[in-house]
């Protein structure tokens, strides 16, 4: 008896040291394959000047999946809807602007159990467009929800389709 009980002690203790030591993950946004052919939803440009220059400045292009562009109408999106902000440099010459090269990718997946911390969505920014170097990680409460919660009555989304 004993011994089945030190077992089932040291058993336990194990347990406790192997899951205070195993972290549990932040649950990550996928890389959006294929964004490029979803719904164009506008483009806009941030100058010089603009108070978002330093951290967005170049040309955005938004897009959108099925189910962000069914949420648009209302402002209210279903869980797997993904809303993909594509950043690149905005190059001046010749009286034109056109693009240079992409800076990030920033993606926001609707999943409100996942991602219930941050308003239902998750968020991440992918540099240069490489799916391996993420930008935001564990600091999307910080680094992006913080800027989408005025939002709040549109599910903390800026963009609107263009007509």
């Amino acid at each position: 008896m004993k011994r089945c009980t030190f077992a089932v002690f040291a058993l336990t203790v194990a347990t406790l040291v192997w899951a205070a030591d195993t972290k549990v993950a932040d649950p990550e946004v996928a890389y959006p394959e294929g964004y490029r052919h979803w719904h164009h939803v506008k483009s806009m440009v941030i100058n010089q000047g603009h108070p978002l220059h330093g951290a967005f400045g170049g040309i955005h292009h938004l897009y959108a999946n099925a189910k962000a562009v069914a949420g648009y109408p209302s402002g209210q999106f279903a869980d797997g809807a993904v809303i993909v902000f594509d950043l690149l440099e905005a190059q001046a010459a010749d009286n034109a602007i056109t693009e240079g090269a992409r800076k990030v990718v920033g993606v926001m997946q609707k999943d409100a159990k996942k991602f219930a911390a941050t308003g239902g969505w998750g968020f991440e920014g992918f540099a240069a467009g490489d799916r391996s170097k993420r930008v935001v990680g564990a600091d999307a409460a910080s680094a992006c929800f913080a800027c989408h919660a005025p939002q709040k009555e549109h599910d903390f989304v800026f963009s609107r389709p263009r007509d």
